[in-house]
C-alpha cells in the first residue's frame, strides 16, 4: 500500500509541475491591447459564414508604404478566417461593383488631402452592398485597415516596444552592428497595427479591434548621433503579422495568444 500512495503523490506531484508549465507557455499578459467591441446580439440574430474583404480601408487611407503591403496581408487575413471555418469570396467581386459606384457618387478619397468624405462613402458602399446581395451569399464586410502609431521603446535593459497587445524588440538598419551610446531611448519609432471592422448587411457593426503587428522604423547603425529611419522591408515578419491578425480578430475569433488577461 505505502507503495501505490508513493506512486499516488508522484503523480499528483507530476501533475502540477505539467500544469505550471502548461501556464508558462501561456501569452503573458500585456496592458496595451485594444479594447474589443463585440455585439454578441447581432450575432446571434444573424450568424456570419460569408465574408469578403474590401480593398479600401474603412478610415482614412495607409501610409503608401503600407498601403503596398496591403494585399499581402488581406492574403493572410483571408487565410486565417477560411482557417476558421469562414468562406471568403474574391475581393474583385468588391472591387467591380466599388468602382462602379464611384462612377456613379464620385470617388469618396481625395488623394491630395488624404480626406475622406463619409456622405460619399456611404453612398458608395450602400451601392456595393445592394449587388452583392443580388448576386451572392455574402454576410458581412471585413475591413482591415493598416494603421500607423508612434511608441517608443523601453528605457530597460530589454528595450521593448508594447502596442495593441505585442511586444516588439527593435531591429538593427546599415552597415553596423551595435547602437550608439548616445542613443535616445525616449524618442519614438513608427509602429504598425491592424485595424479589423465587421459590418453586417445592415451596415452595422457587429466587431472592432486592433492588434499590434510589428515596428516600421528601425535604428539606422550608420548614424553617430542615433536615430529611427523607415525600415527596408516592412512587415516582412510572417510570425508577427500572424500573431497581430489573431488578436485583432479575438474574440470575434476567440485566440488563444491574446495576452488581455491579467
Amino acid at each position: 500500500m505505502r507503495h501505490f500512495r508513493t506512486l499516488g503523490r508522484a503523480a499528483v506531484a507530476l501533475a502540477a509541475l505539467l500544469g505550471l508549465a502548461a501556464c508558462s507557455t501561456g501569452p503573458t499578459y500585456n496592458p496595451t491591447v485594444f479594447p474589443y467591441e463585440l455585439d454578441t446580439e447581432k450575432l446571434a440574430q444573424n450568424k456570419v459564414k460569408t465574408v469578403i474583404i474590401p480593398h479600401v480601408n474603412l478610415g482614412q487611407p495607409s501610409r503608401t508604404y503600407l498601403e503596398k503591403e496591403a494585399p499581402r496581408i488581406d492574403g493572410m487575413v483571408s487565410t486565417y478566417l477560411k482557417q476558421h471555418g469562414y468562406k471568403v469570396l474574391p475581393q474583385r467581386d468588391f472591387i467591380q461593383h466599388w468602382n462602379t459606384a464611384v462612377r456613379a457618387f464620385g470617388d469618396p478619397f481625395d488623394p491630395t488631402t488624404g480626406r475622406v468624405n463619409m456622405a460619399t462613402f456611404a453612398q458608395v458602399i450602400q451601392s456595393v452592398r445592394d449587388r452583392l446581395q443580388d448576386t451572392t451569399d455574402v454576410d458581412a464586410f471585413v475591413f482591415t485597415d493598416l494603421i500607423e502609431s508612434q511608441v517608443p521603446f523601453g528605457a530597460g535593459m530589454q528595450r521593448i516596444a508594447r502596442w495593441h497587445g505585442v511586444s516588439r524588440k527593435p531591429s538593427l538598419q546599415g552597415p553596423g552592428t551595435g547602437v550608439s551610446a548616445d542613443f535616445d531611448w525616449n524618442q519614438a519609432a513608427s509602429v504598425a497595427s491592424l485595424q479589423v471592422s465587421v459590418y453586417d448587411m445592415d451596415l452595422q457593426r457587429v466587431f472592432a479591434s486592433v492588434g499590434g503587428l510589428d515596428a516600421t522604423d528601425a535604428i539606422d547603425a550608420r548614424s553617430s548621433a542615433g536615430r529611427f529611419i523607415r525600415r527596408r522591408n516592412i512587415l516582412e515578419n510572417e510570425s508577427f503579422v500572424n500573431d497581430g491578425i489573431a488578436i485583432a480578430f479575438h474574440p470575434f475569433i476567440v485566440s488563444e495568444i491574446w495576452p488581455g488577461n491579467p
